[in-house]
């Protein structure tokens, strides 16, 4: 188990408030680091490790685990991290189906859980718990704003895709909860699926006006290199995870033009945002993803938190947490009475720009938004 203290970052260009109420405060870190999706955990662990680093937060400890993709084994991990290593604060996960496995047990046994990424249906609505909080987005957003986008776009039938797994199945919800054309066809892959030959021969045949698909990682870059060669010409939209800046560099002029959605960009025009992509440049020599800026937000509302609160007086610590009193990359941002954010959703176009494969912002496709599953959320 690898243990990681915020002041290992050395220059901090940010200090907590003066005056503020120190806490010390262990954070147990588990995410997919390797095989499948490691990049993502990578660039949330990244992005989070450098909020705390910036902040010289040397009162928090974070222990980094692997969870190898695995739910048996994050499973494991959590459980040391509650039972021996005595964490106040769980994050990290990636996957949905991970996040199912864990947060329940963590957040019923007192500990807090704050999401930099993973946004399951079931933890925003009538599994939603007061120790619950995702500072990414509920699974259905970025599909959502892109069926929005794609009546925006006028085409009025869709060939519909996504890994068979709970982020998957919300995310085709979610574009079809905004969709006002024709779903030509909808279809489920396996989790970690590397050949779409099959699927690829069927959306040619569809003859949709529009392939959707979500494959986030690794399945992403497989599924755009393959459907690039098979030169199929419905054109592609997408969510912002099969377009993020883990996957561009890998897939190249596969992507170029490609619209997609997502809460957050690079090029995003906020002093909070242009801060982020230098420092992490900097501090890592890649650009960062929208992970990343997930990774940070995450520490970012934990260091607010504990300007104002003690983790200990987990009621207080509670309330700090849902004020959400930090400058968020993304811009406006606040919580849903579930926990889960309100904020505006963007439309990206994938280019090249000196000689790197990114995303700029075309324009906000929904704005001010929140999930449908608040309603069932009894907070």
């Amino acid at each position: 188990m690898t243990v990681l203290r915020s002041l290992l970052a050395g220059t901090c260009a940010l200090a907590l408030a003066a005056g503020a109420q120190a806490s010390d405060l262990k954070v147990g870190f588990l995410s997919t680091l390797s095989g499948g999706g490691a990049g993502l955990g990578v660039d949330i662990r990244d992005g989070f490790l450098l909020a705390l680093g910036e902040a010289g937060a040397d009162d928090v400890e974070v222990v980094v685990e692997d969870t190898q993709r695995k739910p048996e084994v994050a499973v494991q991990v959590a459980d040391e991290f509650i039972q021996r290593e005595e964490v106040d604060v769980l994050t990290g996960i990636v996957f949905s189906n991970i996040a199912l496995a864990v947060v329940p047990s963590a957040v019923n046994q007192g500990k807090f859980y704050i999401s930099p990424n993973a946004g399951p249906s079931q933890l925003a609505g009538r599994g939603c718990h007061e120790n619950y909080f995702n500072v990414a987005w509920q699974n259905d957003a970025m599909h959502e704003a892109a069926g929005a986008h794609a009546n925006d776009a006028g085409y009025e039938s869709a060939f519909i895709m996504a890994p068979n797994y709970p982020a998957g199945q919300d995310g085709l919800t979610g574009f079809k909860r905004f969709y006002e054309g024709e779903v030509v066809s909808e279809v489920y892959t396996r989790l970690g699926q590397t050949d779409y030959a099959a699927e690829i021969a069927q959306i040619r045949a569809s003859d949709a006006d529009v392939a959707y698909f979500f494959l986030p990682g690794g399945m992403g870059i497989s599924f755009l290199k393959q459907y690039a060669d098979a030169g199929v010409d419905i054109p592609l939209i997408g969510p912002g995870f099969s377009f993020d800046q883990t996957i561009l560099p890998a897939v190249g002029d596969a992507a170029a033009g490609v619209r997609n959605t997502s809460e957050w960009s690079p090029d995003l025009d906020t002093a909070a945002n242009a801060a982020f992509v230098e420092s992490f440049r900097a501090a890592y020599d890649r650009t960062p993803s929208m992970y990343a800026a997930q990774g940070y937000d995450a520490a970012q509302l934990l260091l607010s938190a504990m300007e104002t609160a003690d983790v200990s007086d987990a009621d207080a610590f509670r309330e700090a947490l849902r004020a959400a009193e930090f400058e968020s990359v993304r811009g406006a941002f606040r919580f849903a009475a579930n926990q889960h954010p309100i904020q505006d959703i963007y439309v990206r176009e994938v280019v090249e720009r000196d000689g790197v494969w990114t995303n700029v912002v075309v324009g906000p496709s929904l704005q001010d938004h929140s999930d449908v599953y608040g309603a069932d959320c009894d907070l």
